[in-house]
């Protein structure tokens, strides 16, 4: 173009040319250098020094209305132009999403520029999610050339947010420009399938991996697999793949092992996430390296199952190794010692907190309330409940249901009534345990009506009438004879959907049974089988209660009709039978018919061969 204009100038002032030229040249501004965010210093120092530029780009990126124009004044005033690499380089050093994107958008707008791959990839990560899916459709359609180190960035953006097509895209963009697909890579796609949980594509690119010349499969890719399975279920799969790492010489690491035992510890499988703590503390190396998390988990698994005292173990074991013990680890120390019904240990294990300096809180106290309550130190666990409604100690629902409890078992049903009532004034409205421990507390005083009241304010107040809340009730009135009422009671918790359980049963057969309705009792268990409920111990109860209360006759003749209808096994019924008369003293009959054919033998009446019946028991 300058020399299109000379060439005019020239044409028009022949004898001036010379002169024109250098007044044109004068006009025009020189040409702009194009800075890189590094210096070339490789002759002098051997790692690469930051331009002196970089610093003063970034001070003007203010976020202020006027920043664009800004960085136009700037760059004209000292004739530069920012490369593409010194772009990408000043976007990884900021963290406001709005100044990177208008930097970004301004940076587009410089003459003779365009944004390369890296750029796009440096300002991803900190654009909204939101946004994500847009700002990479415009990368795909710009269509530019991919390097290797900037596919590496974008795969991880991507395994992030979870964009899975884009993903794909990528690697197939990768392949098409023969970019080898390093374990980086592929391992975010592993774990951008198993974060969407599509478990059984991250496994087939797994298997390829395995199958393939290169990359093998290291720790992460098994790790992200492991977590895979653990995350859709999939357990007794992640045990498989951690037995394979041990076969494929891929020792697991720490991250292995707590994938696994949170897995179990959710799944309430404590025997499988105790082994595995085990596991670790044999193996050398990771005996150095279990995170507190571990430790933590297997103190409460053992805790949940009862063995507390294995817990302490643990426990200790941590403490020697200088792992510091949280809050959580000390209050399920406290609540297996107190559900063991060692409240000493557990009282003992509260200062050893306190002088520790970890503060106990509402589920701490909780905790040791509740264990009191079922010591029956009531007073003692009143002690604690004012020494926390004093202290500014949150009171929930289950201090209150444990008093209420505990009060009831007591027999001091007025006080228990007072903190029930409380409740609701200290805006801690009462739950099913709290209604049923009032209930049974009011039932066992012989206060059976209202504990009836109570159930009916339950259902007005809109609180969930369990299973529990029938059994109580139901039990009391068969006490207080009031059978019909308790079947009916029966019968509203059946048109209400509430399943019955055992103990629900039970407590109805018993009451039919001890007042003479034997076969009532056998029709309402007949009655539950269409609906999938079997009690399978339900016939031998009743067998047992039967014997219990000296009616024998009704025992055999219930046995016999077990037996005709085809429940259950003749032999089985037979020692049902057996043992019920020994455990209610009965120990004559107990051996009569165990040296007897009855049940289980046959009499041959002319042709007919007849099974001997039990009632002949009670007959000859």
């Amino acid at each position: 173009m300058r020399r299109v204009a000379l060439a005019l100038l020239k044409r028009v002032y022949p004898s001036r040319s010379h002169n024109a030229r250098r007044s044109f040249s004068t006009l025009l501004p020189p040409p702009r250098e194009v800075v890189e965010p590094f210096c070339n210093l490789s002759d002098v120092v051997s790692s690469p020094q930051t331009s002196p530029w970089v610093s003063q780009i970034i001070s003007l990126l203010d976020g202020s209305p006027s920043m664009e124009s800004n960085l136009d004044s700037f760059c004209r005033q000292y004739l530069v132009s920012l490369s593409p690499a010194f772009v990408s380089h000043t976007l990884r050093s900021l963290s406001d999403p709005l100044t990177a994107t208008r930097f970004f958008s301004w940076a587009a707008t410089q003459p003779n520029y365009t944004h390369s791959l890296d750029c796009h990839v440096s300002l991803l990560p900190l654009l909204p999610p939101s946004s994500l899916p847009a700002a990479v459709d415009s990368l795909r359609r710009a269509n530019l050339p991919i390097t290797l180190p900037a596919a590496h960035s974008l795969a991880k953006t991507l395994a992030a947010a979870g964009l899975i097509h884009d993903l794909l895209w990528l690697f197939r963009a990768m392949t098409t420009n023969n970019l080898p697909l390093s374990l980086i890579t592929l391992n975010s796609l592993l774990n951008a399938l198993v974060n969407a949980s599509l478990v059984e594509s991250a496994e087939r690119v797994f298997k390829s991996m395995q199958e393939g010349a290169s990359p093998k499969p290291d720790v992460v890719s098994y790790n992200t697999l492991v977590k895979g399975y653990c995350k859709v279920g999939r357990t007794r799969d992640a045990f498989a793949t951690l037995r394979e790492m041990e076969a494929e010489n891929v020792p697991p690491d720490e991250a292995t092992y707590m994938t696994l035992m949170q897995a179990c510890y959710n799944e309430g499988d404590m025997d499988s996430c105790v082994r595995l703590y085990h596991e670790m503390e044999e193996d050398e190396v990771l005996v150095t390296k279990i995170p507190s998390h571990a430790y933590s988990l297997t103190i409460c698994g053992l805790c949940k199952q009862g063995k507390v005292v294995e817990g302490c173990f643990v426990f200790e074991s941590m403490i020697k190794k200088g792992c510091v013990a949280h809050k959580a680890v000390y209050t399920a120390m406290i609540d297996g010692y107190a559900k063991s019904g060692n409240m000493d240990a557990a009282l003992s294990f509260l200062e050893r907190m306190k002088v520790d300096g970890v503060e106990p809180d509402e589920v701490t106290y909780g905790a040791v309330v509740g264990g009191l309550c079922k010591s029956g130190k009531v007073e003692e666990a009143m002690s604690y409940f004012r020494f926390c409604k004093g202290n500014g100690v949150g009171v929930n629902a289950v201090f209150y249901s444990s008093l209420i409890d505990g009060l009831g078992k007591v027999g001091r049903v007025d006080e228990a009534e007072r903190l029930f009532e409380e409740m609701a004034e200290v805006g801690c409205p009462p739950d099913s345990y709290c209604y049923n421990a009032l209930m049974d507390g009011l039932c066992k005083s012989g206060r059976v009506d209202e504990a009836l009241m109570l159930f009916r304010r339950m259902e007005q107040e809109g609180c969930e009438q369990t299973i529990y809340t029938f059994t109580i009730l139901i039990s009391e009135l068969f006490k207080e004879r009031r059978n019909e009422e308790a079947l009916k009671l029966w019968e509203e918790m059946i048109d209400k959907g509430v399943t019955p359980n055992a103990a629900c049963f039970r407590a109805l057969s018993i009451g039919l049974c001890l007042s003479g309705k034997v076969a009532r009792a056998c029709r309402v268990l007949d009655e539950l089988a269409p609906m999938g409920i079997v009690l399978e111990r339900a016939y031998e109860d009743m067998i047992g209660v039967l014997c219990k209360a000296g009616r024998v006759k009704e025992a055999c003749k219930l046995a016999d009709g077990i037996v005709d209808r085809g429940r259950e096994i003749p032999g089985k019924v037979r020692t049902v039978l057996i043992n019920a008369l020994r455990k209610a003293g009965n120990a004559d009959l107990a051996i009569k018919l165990m040296h007897s054919k009855i049940g289980i033998g046959y009499d041959r009446m002319r042709s007919v061969k007849k099974r001997v019946k039990f009632q002949t028991l009670v007959n000859s």
